[in-house]
């Protein structure tokens, strides 16, 4: 389901349909379920990085989300194939910074964006630390190869009313 680290090109680390239990009486996918796809997709992203179940149990190392922003774009039906695909905006030696874009699967109709700040944690406190020595080159390289690519229109963005607006409410 993942493609390799490395390239200039974006991760697909998540594919799937969605399920019945998944959406609401409309037939749509349900705000919670978005996340859930976006989590998968980091999670293996993190199988990408050296932090799948066995690097887990050999560095005691873990991630974290510290913040995740998500982008409804497109109403998403029961039954429809989707796909996540990752570009990581940064990193340094304890933090990743990953963009996913949800598409129907093998088209470029997109249908959310969701941005997190994912913090690498040594389990043992837990408290944050930097990525072992075995992930840590990974998640550089990931982020080098990405380095060139566009920023995402969505990326950084926050939830606020315009300043008149909020004055008239």
């Amino acid at each position: 389901m993942s493609e390799p680290v490395g390239g200039g090109a974006l991760l697909t680390p998540w594919r799937g349909t969605v399920l019945p239990e998944w959406t609401d009486y409309n037939g749509h996918l349900r705000d919670a379920y978005y996340l859930l796809v976006f989590s998968m997709a980091t999670d293996a992203m993190m199988d990408m990085i050296g932090l799948d179940e066995a690097g887990r149990a050999a560095t005691g190392h873990s991630m974290f989300t510290l913040e995740s922003h998500i982008n409804y774009l497109l109403e998403v039906k029961q039954g429809t194939a989707v796909e996540v695909h990752t570009q990581v905006l940064g990193a340094d030696t304890k933090r990743l910074h990953v963009f996913h874009k949800l598409f129907v699967a093998g088209t470029d109709t997109l249908l959310a964006v969701n941005e997190q700040m994912q913090l690498n944690v040594e389990m043992s406190g837990p408290r944050a630390a930097p990525f072992a020595p075995t992930v840590l080159p990974r998640v550089q390289a990931m982020a080098a190869a990405h380095a060139g690519l566009p920023r995402p229109g969505y990326a950084g963005r926050s939830i606020a009313l315009p300043a008149a607006q909020q004055r008239r409410d």
